[in-house]
């Protein structure tokens, strides 16, 4: 799924930005002033797709991951700092899902049913990256970059605050989280605004894991760090 989204994603940007570039037709209405102002605005919906890292005290069999897409939007805030350089602040909420799939071995003489294998994790963030991007001179109507930076995120689905543990069927996680971020994308002028596909991957830097009471957990007890990794598609408009 993943992949198709960023196959779908980018194969249009390609025939957009082709299309553009060997034409001599150029847009002639104010949208081409927008990289001149100080201050723009405007928002973003696009797909998301989240994991898990996993390091381990014991060289036990990993922890399964099984993924789906989610969705989110937000807002955008770019600051001009010249031709080449803005800096941005892209606040959003992202809705996603993941299940973690145990292996047997994890509860070797302890009595276990199928419910125990499986834990859903849930999650709804409040994301806030603030990025710098980086981009080329402008070709006709279309001009690709890079972008970079750091996020903080609110997970308001993460039960940290709940007293009951995976014992009780709860996984828990904390509630902020710490990103670095990367990514690409192009920039289209339109006729009346600023279309922008991108691609952007997000790690995490710190655990985000909360364990259980007991220190010998099936759950958490082999768990030594869990880090969130993403990929992201944003369709921005401005």
């Amino acid at each position: 799924m993943k992949q198709a989204l960023v196959l779908l994603a980018f194969l249009f940007a390609f025939q957009s930005s082709s299309a553009q570039l060997f034409t001599k037709e150029k847009v002639t209405n104010s949208v081409n002033n927008i990289d001149q102002k100080t201050l723009t605005w405007g928002y973003f919906l696009g797909f998301n797709q989240y994991d898990f890292n996993f390091d381990y005290n014991q060289d036990l069999k990993d922890i399964l991951v099984d993924e789906s897409s989610g969705f989110h939007l937000g807002l955008v805030g770019d600051l001009r700092i010249n031709d080449f350089m803005n800096l941005r602040l892209e606040p959003g909420v992202f809705f996603t899902s993941r299940n973690l799939i145990y292996d047997e071995s994890y509860f070797q003489g302890t009595e276990f049913n199928d419910s125990d294998l499986l834990r859903e994790v849930k999650s709804t963030y409040v994301h806030i990256p603030l990025l710098l991007k980086v981009s080329t001179k402008r070709i006709n109507n279309f001009k690709p970059f890079i972008v970079g930076g750091f996020s903080t995120a609110l997970n308001l689905s993460s039960n940290q605050d709940n007293p009951n543990d995976n014992s009780s069927g709860e996984f828990r996680m904390k509630k902020n989280t710490y990103f670095y971020e990367i990514g690409f994308g192009i920039d289209l002028y339109l006729e009346y605004f600023k279309f922008t596909p991108s691609i952007r991957g997000i790690f995490s830097m710190n655990d985000e894991i909360i364990r259980d009471v007991d220190p010998n957990s099936p759950w958490t007890g082999n768990v030594a760090k869990m880090e969130t990794r993403g990929v992201f598609i944003n369709f921005t408009f401005q």
